[in-house]
């Protein structure tokens, strides 16, 4: 009966409006930026004020903001099922990805408030350690969830320090009931990068930019149409003399190293201009997902380090993950991930290789490389606000690690991002 009633108390009304109202604050700038609007002092004030409030909320309006934060950051991890033919699945998808974070939230309100009882400073100090360190909590494998990441696009960096001294000053703030605290947060202003010049890219690039939809991209029937495109795509970088052309992860829809006149025109092209592009790749019945670089007559391939969980490797224990993958993706074996990011160099510059997904993970910026070569295919997750969520978070590491980010994206918009600042490709 006192179970019942415990969590009786957390649907209430007011705990559900107050922990939806804090998850609205933590993602308004994620969805202005999906309607095209990028304001730095809106965003600043949105993201200190979901701090805010979020620090002073009890554990039940954190369960509710863990859930209602996954709920409207990552509601399209399901979207992808109606590809499947599970557009039913879309919901339960949903609602376990929501659970999860507010089981994740409720754990940590629930154990802050126990350390109240010692001393009422304990409970703020927790749940500001517990923002610090969730940017290392990876459920199921999936990185994506980063407090910080909020002030991406504001006037408060997003270096581990800065966030550090952002809640310090408001649990200062709330503690002590003095807003003079608040002044600390003018120490988080990323005057490094404010200042920092912006390098001259180079004008031999051509990042390609494709709208082909998932349904028509493995039509049999399409595919020649498909080809077709990718190399007038390349043909008219040779003629406008380039010396690079990047295409998107896997643009072919087929295991490329198995299609020998394919790889021979690819080949013979090489000659003329660098071409980086996605396809599928076989190697010794291990299939990869992978990135073909072709350049002067030889090729090489850079395979996928970081899987996309559920989506090519199951994070579950290995009979549950069979399961899965016989009800999902008709009994199809999961991917096989290279054990470390890969590099390679084009006309004397050096690129990190990058798959859609991995480009969001921490792993792949090892050694702070300064340029990076992303290819994308997002439409297996359009409509949603994923390609968004992705950019921002291409910004972040673009202005952690320096790294200069070429993005060639299926169903996306391509686009070139240095020291965090995003260049339109025409």
């Amino acid at each position: 009966m006192k179970l019942s009633i415990k969590i009786s108390d957390y649907f209430t009304i007011n705990n559900i409006t107050r922990g939806f109202f804090i998850a609205l604050l933590s993602a308004g700038s994620l969805y202005l930026d999906w309607f095209g609007f990028i304001n730095y002092l809106l965003n600043t004030i949105l993201g200190l004020l979901s701090f805010y409030y979020l620090l002073q909320a009890d554990k039940k309006v954190w369960f509710w903001f863990g859930f209602f934060m996954a709920t409207l950051w990552f509601w399209w991890l399901s979207v992808s099922f109606k590809n499947y033919g599970f557009a039913w699945a879309i919901p339960i998808g949903v609602l376990f990805s929501s659970i999860t974070f507010g089981l994740l939230f409720a754990f940590v309100g629930s154990f802050s408030e126990f350390l109240e009882r010692y001393h009422k400073s304990l409970n703020l100090l927790f749940k500001a350690l517990a923002l610090l360190i969730f940017s290392y909590i990876h459920p199921f494998g999936f990185d994506w969830y980063k407090p910080e990441l909020l002030f991406t696009n504001s006037y408060i960096g997003i270096e581990k320090w800065q966030f550090t001294l952002l809640l310090f000053s408001l649990v200062l703030s709330i503690y002590k009931k003095q807003f003079l605290f608040l002044l600390l947060i003018l120490g988080t202003y990323p005057y490094a990068s404010h200042f920092q010049k912006q390098k001259a890219l180079s004008q031999n690039i051509v990042l390609s930019n494709f709208h082909i939809n998932v349904v028509e991209k493995w039509k049999p029937e399409l595919q020649q149409k498909h080809i077709g495109m990718v190399f007038d795509t390349i043909d008219q970088a040779i003629k406008e003399e380039k010396s690079l052309v990047i295409l998107p992860e896997s643009i072919f829809a087929l295991f490329l190293n198995q299609q020998p006149k394919l790889m021979e025109a690819l080949l013979e092209r090489s000659h003329k201009i660098s071409i980086v592009l996605g396809s599928l790749y076989i190697d010794e019945e291990i299939p990869r997902n992978s990135t073909y670089i072709f350049k002067e007559g030889n090729y090489t391939i850079a395979n996928k380090v970081v899987l996309v969980p559920f989506g090519e490797s199951n994070p579950l224990p290995k009979f549950m993950g069979k399961i899965i993958n016989e009800l999902f993706f008709d009994g199809a074996p999961d991917y096989v991930a290279s054990k470390k990011p890969i590099d390679y160099e084009i006309n004397g510059k050096k690129f990190r290789n990058a798959i859609c997904y991995e480009a969001c993970s921490e792993s792949l910026y090892e050694g702070e490389p300064k340029n990076m070569i992303v290819i994308s295919n997002n439409g297996w997750v359009v409509p949603s606000i994923e390609p968004t969520q992705q950019k921002i978070l291409l910004q972040y590491y673009s202005k952690k690690y320096g790294t200069t980010i070429y993005h060639s994206a299926n169903m996306s918009k391509s686009y070139i991002i240095q020291n965090g600042n995003l260049i339109d490709v025409k």
